[in-house]
């Protein structure tokens, strides 16, 4: 079992920023990437993110993401970050993190929600206009 704990969420104004953790634990060992999702109101989760331990930190991101998203992670703290800038008002979302047991090439394949097997709670972001 993985336990996934997200953090960082809040409430900013447009333009802003914030910093969200993923903390996770148990098998984290065999864990073989963590990635974010986030799902608005009404809306399907949708991907973010994600970081490959396996490839080297290899990374991927949604189009809409790039260039203002970047994920990063400490292997040996077993927790992934996402940082967020320029945030936009369509950002409102619950931010979820995911963890993959399973090794997949190239690491776009992470986009896919079925690709992973542990789910966290979600962190709430809200962006006002």
């Amino acid at each position: 079992q993985v336990q996934l704990v997200e953090s960082g969420g809040g409430l900013v104004q447009a333009g802003g920023s914030l910093r969200l953790s993923c903390a996770a634990s148990g098998r984290t060992f065999s864990s073989a990437a963590l990635g974010w999702f986030r799902q608005a109101p009404g809306k399907e989760r949708e991907f973010v993110a994600a970081l490959s331990w396996r490839r080297r930190d290899s990374t991927y991101y949604a189009d809409s993401m790039k260039g203002r998203f970047t994920i990063s992670g400490d292997n040996a703290k077993n927790t992934v970050y996402l940082q967020m800038n320029s945030l936009k008002p369509e950002d409102t979302a619950v931010y979820y993190c995911a963890a993959a047991m399973t090794d997949y090439s190239p690491t776009s394949v992470y986009a896919r929600r079925n690709v992973y097997d542990y789910w966290g709670q979600g962190t709430q972001v809200t962006v006002s206009s």
